[in-house]
């Protein structure tokens, strides 16, 4: 679906490049059908050097002729861009946005223009090809954006289609979510160090637990309620770590947090949408 079509990549940082060196990795487009643009020249050569792609300082010329523009820019500059690159889109142009809280009404909007927007909501694991990517597609997009967006996506990891009304929550949930498990790889390791382990051995011991565990609910498909009662037997360690768990409310924490941080997504969407 994607071998002929050109795409712009529009605040080519972190996010935006690694979708690019997985859309190249999987071999969906050659190089030369990819641009990227961002203000720092240094990064911009570095990626030139590294992917052979073209990259441009200037948004506009960097869309100009594009058949997917994809949106990886700040919600605060969300305006300020998609009014710049306006002149450029046309008709069968599709866009794709990652910017937290900003709507497909609102980027249709800002671009004057009714045009095909789908929204996506990678996470930070797409930089190792592990992202979660939750996509909702506006009003003017139809099934075919939809199934090239997630071509794109999947090269990076896992896609999920949601209804946009929802893009706060997932934002709360996997957008923000590797925060809440570095923090809990970080306190595992602490917790290791404190009864001696020496903390680079507790750190590799907590990631891979936390990595296999993920892979346990992913791989078997099994409500992770079934694979924690598989985990603990009667009077064992795990049983007893549990009820600690449970007395000091880490359910109530970490589901707080969901809430809080899709609270805060859509004040970003008041702010900037």
């Amino acid at each position: 679906m994607l071998a002929k079509k050109k795409i712009a990549v529009v605040g080519a940082g972190h996010i935006g490049s690694a979708l690019i060196g997985g859309l190249l990795k999987a071999k969906l487009l050659p190089p030369s059908n990819l641009t990227a643009s961002r203000r720092s020249e240094a990064a911009l050569a570095e990626l030139r050097k590294n992917l052979g792609i073209r990259v441009e300082t200037d948004n506009r010329r960097a869309v100009r002729g594009a058949d997917i523009i994809l949106i990886c820019v700040k919600p605060q500059q969300a305006a300020a861009v998609l009014e710049e690159i306006a002149p450029e889109v046309r008709e069968g142009m599709l866009i794709l946005s990652v910017m937290a809280g900003i709507t497909t009404e609102a980027i249709c909007k800002h671009l004057g223009k009714p045009m095909p927007v789908v929204r996506a909501m990678p996470n930070t694991p797409v930089l190792v090809e592990e992202g979660a990517t939750p996509l909702a597609k506006g009003l003017h997009a139809s099934d075919v954006h939809l199934k090239l967006a997630a071509t794109i996506f999947a090269a990076v990891g896992r896609v999920e289609t949601v209804a946009e009304n929802l893009m706060d929550a997932v934002t709360g949930l996997s957008g923000s979510g590797p925060v809440y498990i570095y923090m809990v790889i970080e306190a595992l390791t602490d917790g290791g160090v404190k009864m001696g382990i020496p903390s680079d051995i507790a750190r590799r011991l907590s990631a891979q637990t936390v990595f296999g565990a993920a892979k346990m609910v992913r791989e078997t498909g099994k409500h992770p309620a079934i694979l924690k009662d598989e985990v603990t037997t009667p009077g064992g360690t795990a049983i007893a770590a549990v009820h600690e768990l449970e007395s000091k409310g880490l359910r109530t924490v970490l589901m707080d947090a969901v809430v809080t941080a899709t609270k805060r997504a859509k004040e970003l969407s008041e702010l900037y949408g």
